[in-house]
């Protein structure tokens, strides 16, 4: 007869039971930053819907014009929101907030877990590794997050792009162009196929890796620094440097976001752009470079609810370990 002591080496059936709690622990981390960045995105995402309907007016207003969307150009935020208004009534301004609220809960949630995976993996610590390879592992794993999401929920953003931007002052007849969500799926399928969903999808994985790289990577960098002392959990204190590094990181990929989402309303007709640069000159020459920042202004104010969502995750963090759900401390993520 075999006796195992307790310090005696575990094989067989036991270690490979070790490893399959071990993969468990990892699933339901996994889970929990995926509900809780899904949750926290949805709430202050839907309170920004007016305004954020108003930045893809602005943002695409050029494109409107010229395939006969709209009659004339808004000459700000306040004139938009006016036309708007008069034209479409209150609830317009949450058109297309059905697909966003589709795309949004699964692109943080997405967002979320994917850098704490790519995190996990680049393996990076400040007292290790030092500061500069610890941000840089910040910024990159926020990069891959975004791109990765993006690669399989880049047809809802133009779904919900499409509907944003359906204006009902249009001079050819007066009505919107598309019934909902389905529809755009069905007309943007027949008349393109597969790819005129994914249009402009190039130009946007550049920019979402610039912007996901700032957003993730600057706010893990400078929380540790900032929300230390009397600021630690403080909620204004994190959705006031959440929304700074939103609005800094909006305003540094704007151009990217206007390129891709300029290229998106070329799908169903017959001229479209070549490709990202054709429409950087073409746009550029037709209307100037300051074509690229229109909806900027309104953009900022967008990025309270980015702020919200970072805010907000890192208080459901908080009372999830409170409680005792399965999840790394927050601090460790951060390293």
């Amino acid at each position: 007869m075999i006796e195992k002591f307790p310090n005696s080496e575990v094989t067989g059936p036991e270690e490979r039971r070790g490893e399959e709690m071990g993969a468990k622990s990892k699933s339901e981390k996994f889970s929990a930053e995926f509900v809780i960045g899904g949750a926290a995105a949805i709430v202050s995402k839907s309170a920004a819907a007016p305004i954020e309907r108003v930045k893809l007016l602005l943002q695409n207003q050029g494109e409107m014009i010229k395939r006969g969307q709209l009659k004339t150009p808004y000459t700000g935020v306040r004139d938009c929101f006016k036309r708007v208004f008069r034209e479409e009534g209150l609830f317009s301004f949450w058109r297309g907030n059905q697909a966003n609220i589709i795309r949004y809960f699964p692109t943080q949630a997405f967002n979320f877990a994917f850098k704490g995976y790519f995190k996990g993996l680049i393996g990076c610590s400040k007292e290790k590794d030092g500061y500069i390879k610890w941000f840089t592992a910040n910024v990159a794993s926020g990069s891959a997050a975004g791109a990765t999401t993006s690669l399989f929920l880049y047809h809802l953003d133009y779904a919900r792009t499409r509907l944003g931007t359906d204006s009902r002052e249009c001079p050819i007849n007066g009505q919107h162009q598309f019934r909902g969500l389905f529809d755009v799926y069905r007309k943007t399928l027949s008349s393109d196929g597969i790819l005129g969903l994914y249009r402009g999808f190039g130009v946007s994985i550049m920019g979402i890796s610039l912007y996901r790289g700032m957003y993730f990577g600057i706010y893990d960098t400078m929380k540790p620094i900032i929300l230390v002392g009397s600021f630690e959990g403080n909620f204004f204190a994190s959705f006031l440097l959440g929304w700074s590094i939103t609005t800094v990181s909006g305003v540094c990929a704007y151009p990217f976001d206007t390129l891709r989402r300029r290229m998106m309303l070329t799908s169903g007709n017959p001229v479209k752009y070549r490709n990202s640069m054709h429409a950087f000159h073409e746009i550029i020459r037709l209307e100037g470079f300051q074509a690229l920042y229109r909806g900027v202004t309104a953009n900022m104010l967008v990025g309270v609810a980015g702020a919200g969502v970072l805010a907000g995750y890192d208080q459901l963090h908080r009372i999830a370990v409170r409680y005792g759900y399965v999840l790394e401390p927050r601090q460790n993520t951060m390293k």
